[in-house]
């Protein structure tokens, strides 16, 4: 018996080298695939840090790449005068943030009437939702813009101007309101997105919850705000990142609408020209221009790095109960 367990031991240590052997290159060509995908996906802001810091001579010193001989701050003291950050960024808060905290609550209301009730339109309506996404803003942007500069409401101011000779419509353009009213009434930016996500998330939440509410006399706005509300901490909290993404990246509505104290995307967008009307040959090979440029990039992107480091625990932990990649 003895013979026997030795002999069963002794055959058994070649089959436990190999699976410790296997296990061990699969873990190194795991982690092989893993750090390549981070390199490529880290690179572009490695590569702006580095230039960022880098003075003119750890430019022209080849024999240093990603750890630069001088490091200097002075790129970004100077970007953010040409800049005007903290006059940029205050515009960024008033403009694109509050409209993403707008867009947040109003497309969260719109999808509750989808998710939840039947109407003769739904089908309708939910057709026009879908063309909302697939259609660009650029297809859309001329005629935004003409409404908001001549600011009617159903044709009811045109029709007195026509009569009376009076122009009673409102210039909206350069006013916070352009922002504000498309967050409102939930057709801001990528706001059908929005609200296919909140669609989605209401429609697994028990009826039985709202059924309780409505026998003991709460109507649907209150439903809404005591049941549907306190259950969807997990869906708000990624349409808000989503929404705080888009927003703070947008420069295309931002360039249309506004003509004075622009968001950040648009200060960044012209730093190039700022830096020629400073005296300076933009060239992406010249070194000092393009340590301006990036430390720009870097100071832009800073905020939303800190936001998602913060919260991307919980907005990856919720990202499947959503009903995004359903």
């Amino acid at each position: 018996m003895r013979m026997f367990e030795k002999a069963s031991k002794l055959s058994g240590t070649p089959l436990r080298r190999r699976q410790r052997l296997k296990s061990t290159l699969y873990s190194l060509f795991r982690l092989l695939i893993l750090f390549s995908l981070g390199y490529i996906v880290l690179y572009p802001l490695l590569y702006m840090i580095v230039t960022s810091i880098s003075t003119r001579s750890s430019f022209l010193n080849s024999g240093r790449v990603w750890i630069p001989g001088e490091i200097t701050f002075e790129n970004f003291k100077f970007a953010y005068e040409v800049m005007d950050y903290g006059k940029s960024l205050l515009s960024t808060i008033r403009l694109e943030l509050v409209s993403a905290l707008i867009e947040v609550a109003s497309c969260a209301f719109v999808a509750y009437g989808f998710a939840r009730f039947n109407f003769k339109i739904k089908k309708l309506l939910t057709l026009l939702l879908f063309l909302t996404i697939l259609i660009p803003s650029p297809m859309i942007i001329m005629p935004l813009v003409v409404n908001f500069s001549k600011m009617d409401i159903l044709g009811a101011l045109s029709l007195f101007n026509n009569l009376t000779g009076v122009d009673m419509r409102v210039n909206m353009l350069g006013t916070p309101l352009t922002f504000y009213l498309p967050s409102l009434l939930a057709s801001g930016l990528k706001s059908g997105i929005l609200i296919f996500i909140y669609i989605q998330f209401f429609k697994g939440l028990p009826g039985e919850l709202e059924e309780a509410a409505w026998i003991d006399g709460a109507g649907p706005i209150r439903t809404f705000l005591s049941i549907a509300v306190p259950s969807s901490s997990v869906v708000i909290l990624t349409a808000a990142v989503f929404s705080f993404i888009w927003h703070w990246n947008d420069y295309f509505l931002a360039v249309m609408y506004t003509t004075e104290n622009y968001p950040l995307a648009v200060s960044l967008s012209m730093l190039p020209d700022m830096l020629t009307t400073r005296g300076f040959y933009f060239d992406q090979n010249t070194p000092q221009t393009m340590a301006y440029m990036m430390a720009g990039c870097v100071m832009f992107v800073l905020p939303g790095l800190i936001l998602y480091m913060i919260v991307q625990r919980w907005f990856v932990e919720n990202i499947d109960r959503v009903g995004i990649t359903g």
